[in-house]
């Protein structure tokens, strides 16, 4: 794993236009196979905590999972990692409001018909929301000692009247790192049949 998190930092570099040699060569030594692009860290822990929670080592099956640090990012990353850079097969998943966005990126990188991605309706977050229900959710937030934080976040006047789910997709992203740990945490509250669709189907893709 600690190799692959080199790979992860040896990239991240080259994306921002430093040198992409130390990167080809651990692909070439870690046998990385597929890259899975994904908008950010919260994306990465609830895509690895599923794969856990199946028994997979993604490491270990020559794929890694790359935080773009934003979805705007997919244009490069697709060009570092497709077939017009280290040939990698490519997955991830978008959301649907930027789904024409990445069709854009991944054709300018000759990378379409060598992917595969999978559409959430909003984001990820909103995914795992709908599938664990909103009583869960809040209930998860109680279990996690957020409870006053949340309470606090409901009376907010931007808050008053909006559906729960929106309002918890909301919370989420209200503190650095929240929305980290409950892509963790919400993976693992799901039981097996809960998955969501795009979550599910980009693991069965890999």
């Amino acid at each position: 794993m600690a190799d692959m998190r080199a790979f992860r930092d040896e990239l991240r570099g080259w994306a921002a236009g430093g040198p992409g040699g130390a990167a080809s060569d651990l692909a070439v030594r870690l046998e990385v196979r597929t890259a899975v692009l994904l908008e950010g860290p919260s994306d990465l822990a609830a895509v690895e905590a599923l794969a856990a929670r199946r028994g997979r080592d993604l490491a270990a099956e020559g794929v890694c999972v790359v935080p773009m640090g934003g979805a705007m990012s997919v244009g490069r990353y697709a060009g570092l990692l497709g077939p017009s850079g280290l040939g990698l097969r490519l997955a991830g998943l978008c959301d649907e409001g930027e789904r024409r966005f990445y069709d854009r990126a991944l054709k300018r990188a000759r990378a379409a018909s060598h992917s595969a991605f999978f559409v959430c309706v909003r984001d990820l977050e909103d995914e795992l929301i709908r599938a664990l229900g909103t009583a869960r959710v809040e209930e998860i937030v109680r279990t996690e000692g957020d409870l006053r934080a949340w309470q606090t976040f409901l009376r907010q006047p931007a808050q008053h009247g909006r559906p729960r789910q929106q309002q918890l997709r909301r919370f989420l992203g209200t503190k650095k790192g929240r929305k980290i740990r409950y892509g963790h945490l919400l993976v693992e509250a799901l039981e097996p049949e809960q998955a969501p669709a795009p979550l599910d189907d980009l693991l069965a893709s890999l």
